[in-house]
């Protein structure tokens, strides 16, 4: 019997495509978005087929409002949200502040923030109980960055980041009595398409256990806030970063 269905923004690499995969066998129904990669996300709805589960890809610019309320009302068509998770994130090239360009700014803030936001907000109209919902849970990937602020590096998308943080913090409160849980998972360094072979490096000489995460260890903490394990968690925060 499925779970209803979970909806991974960003699930066509990385931490999304470990979650969109980990939910399926959990249950879900996934419903994964790609921007520009539609190969890749055609291989992980094989991947999840193959194992008996259901997925579905569909495209959406999480920077463009029109394209978001057209990705919830093509998921909707797969039966009701149950789980919205966000994981479009970009970092834009490494540089100290003074450095960065202007589109850099906006491109960072228009897909890791106000994306987060639209996808929340369409969210809360299909899953909050006062609007005909049955409820559910938004869990946002955010980042240890957010607490570092990536000095020399990427201070925007560690403020894009924190952002992210205020922005669950907020909206656990505003919707808890509407059937809505709101959570989010920090990862430290990962092994993902993001970080260079040196970059993972230097991040794994910074975390006390000395080495990145795996994406699907990051997406064990999403599938388990996503549960009914963690029903009495909202507002959270949940580092998954070795004791970075």
């Amino acid at each position: 019997m499925s779970k209803g269905v979970m909806l991974v923004i960003g699930g066509n690499r990385g931490i999304g495509a470990a979650t969109a995969r980990k939910a399926a066998r959990r249950g879900y129904t996934v419903a994964l978005t790609y921007a520009s990669s539609p190969d890749e996300a055609a291989a992980v709805v094989r991947e999840i087929d193959a194992e008996g589960g259901s997925a579905t890809a569909l495209p959406c610019n999480v920077a463009d409002e029109s394209d978001v309320v057209a990705l919830f009302e093509k998921a909707a068509e797969l039966g009701p949200l149950s789980a919205m998770v966000y994981s479009s994130g970009i970092t834009g090239p490494a540089s100290p502040l003074a450095q960065v360009s202007g589109e850099t700014l906006r491109d960072v803030v228009a897909i890791n923030l106000t994306g987060a936001m639209l996808c929340a907000r369409e969210s809360v109209k299909r899953m909050s109980t006062r609007h005909g919902g049955k409820g559910g849970s938004i869990i946002f990937i955010s980042s240890r960055a957010s607490d570092r602020g990536s000095s020399g590096e990427y201070v925007w998308y560690a403020a894009s980041k924190g952002g992210v943080n205020s922005l669950s913090i907020g909206l656990s409160r505003e919707v808890a009595q509407e059937g809505i849980r709101v959570n989010c998972v920090s990862p430290g360094p990962v092994d993902t398409g993001m970080l260079s072979a040196e970059r993972q490096a230097k991040g794994a000489a910074a975390v006390a256990m000395g080495r990145v995460a795996e994406p699907s260890e990051i997406a064990d903490a999403v599938i388990y806030l996503a549960s009914d394990e963690a029903s009495y968690v909202t507002g959270a925060n949940l580092a998954v970063a070795g004791g970075a």
